[in-house]
């Protein structure tokens, strides 16, 4: 998993898409709160979030 993130900060930084980070940024925190809801009594709360 670090060299995958690591080889993908060397592609962001050589390609200049640094417009890039906020979008795999905000991907990573809704994968996170589906991982952290699945299962939960918290996430019919999530629903009304959207």
């Amino acid at each position: 998993m670090k060299s995958f993130i690591a080889e993908l900060w060397v592609y962001l930084r050589a390609r200049k898409k640094y417009w890039l980070i906020p979008v795999l940024v905000v991907l990573a925190l809704f994968g996170g709160l589906v991982v952290v809801t699945q299962g939960s009594a918290v996430a019919p709360f999530i629903y009304t979030l959207f």
